[in-house]
């Protein structure tokens, strides 16, 4: 029962991802710094959940959250080989603080040891603005001009 709120989450996620516009790698990424502040030294790991819940934006950049509101976007100094196809990650930190420029993120696949990837930069997620904009994009629609319903004509004066 206590990793109920987890499943939440995942299936909200995985019902957010099943709607609406596939945007790329990069979109994503533009997306995520868009709704995220000023760069922080720092952040701590949330322990009581045991796991960070973490979306991988292209093989250099990745979000982990602590609550569906909280999030931090961490970008590596360099490309991490796997970040992709990792199944999960590890953080390092010094009793459960997360430092830029000293702490790694290890991408984890079945059958092989992941390299250990430098945290550039930690910026907190504006996670409900986030959310919001996601929102925004499903509820697009492109028309093509041609199949456009005709407008309704206003009355002259």
């Amino acid at each position: 029962m206590r990793h109920a709120p987890l499943l939440l989450l995942a299936l909200a996620v995985i019902a957010a991802c099943s709607h609406g516009p596939t945007l790329t790698t990069q979109e994503r990424l533009d997306l995520y710094r868009q709704h995220s502040g000023a760069p922080v030294l720092s952040f701590r790991l949330e322990r009581m959940t045991g796991t960070q819940q973490w979306t991988p934006l292209g093989d250099q950049a990745l979000a982990v959250w602590s609550s569906a509101n909280r999030g931090h976007l961490l970008e590596l100094r360099n490309r991490c080989p796997g970040m992709l196809s990792a199944g999960g990650i590890a953080i390092t930190n010094s009793l459960g603080q997360v430092t830029a420029r000293m702490d790694s993120v290890v991408p984890r696949r079945v059958g092989a040891s992941g390299l250990s990837c430098r945290i550039d930069t930690i910026r907190p997620i504006d996670g409900r603005a986030l959310r919001e904009a996601k929102r925004e994009l499903r509820d697009a629609q492109i028309i093509d001009r041609s199949q456009a319903p005709p407008e309704a004509e206003t009355p002259q004066s």
